[in-house]
């Protein structure tokens, strides 16, 4: 595998974990929101990927790939407050089913996946600089 193939499957994990970024972004901005609904109350979504390994027949497939975007299966959660203008006959109000501190774990952890693969782009870049500069 040559240095180019790093340019490639670095661009393709920071592109993933980008959308990564971005899912968990929404699910904090909607973590506190509520509904009148089970069916109504927002789901947090989960970005799903795929790796395909290197293989010296089709190098350019080597990388990360988004398959998609599917919602979470935790329980919506109910809240008590008849005050609410959404609230049902009972009272109750649904609530999404984002765990916040599930999210912040994955914002830290995209994120410093994100900063890691900025950092093999630019080794790679370097080594590259280098090497054409021995011929000088």
């Amino acid at each position: 595998m040559g240095l180019l193939a790093n340019f490639q499957i670095s661009g393709s994990a920071i592109s993933a974990q980008s959308m990564r970024l971005n899912t968990t972004a929404s699910n904090m901005a909607n973590a506190e929101t509520v509904a009148s609904s089970e069916q109504e109350a927002y789901r947090a979504r989960e970005t799903v990927f795929q790796s395909y390994l290197y293989d010296k027949a089709r190098p350019a497939e080597a990388g990360v790939a988004m398959l998609g975007v599917v919602e979470s299966a935790a329980a919506i959660r109910t809240q008590y407050d008849p005050e609410n203008p959404l609230a049902n006959e009972q009272g109750y109000v649904f609530t999404s089913n984002v765990d916040t501190v599930e999210e912040m774990v994955n914002m830290l952890s995209s994120s410093r996946s994100y900063q890691n693969n900025v950092e093999v782009l630019n080794t790679s870049k370097e080594l590259m600089v280098r090497t054409l500069s021995l011929g000088n």
